[in-house]
């Protein structure tokens, strides 16, 4: 079984190319071009995902929800937070009715 300790060896990775040279590295180039760019990705991401939930392929499903997973660690990066963010937020709402949860936000 592959581990959760991926998401803190990407955000390592993340964390440096916020320094490297926008043509030598993908993630550096998004963080050169601004949040715009990150954002459109992740919606490009976001309708491959869905297109490959329709066809009913999984590995394709798995391989594009990587994609999304990746490009949102990418923005939530370039806006300073990590995925321990949103696991923190997760952990808030574990064993809260979705409804309720929802309806606390207003």
């Amino acid at each position: 079984m592959v581990s959760a300790e991926i998401l803190e060896r990407l955000s390592t990775t993340l964390a440096e190319r916020r320094l490297a040279d926008p043509t030598s590295s993908y993630v550096a180039k998004l963080y050169h071009k601004g949040t715009d760019e990150i954002l459109k990705k992740i919606g490009e991401e976001a309708v491959e995902t869905i297109m490959a939930a329709k066809d009913g392929d999984k590995l394709h499903l798995v391989r594009e929800v990587a994609d999304l997973w990746f490009h949102t660690m990418v923005l939530l990066a370039h806006q300073g937070l990590s995925h321990e963010d949103v696991l923190a937020e997760l952990a808030r709402r574990e064993g809260i009715s979705g409804i309720d949860e929802k309806a606390a936000r207003k």
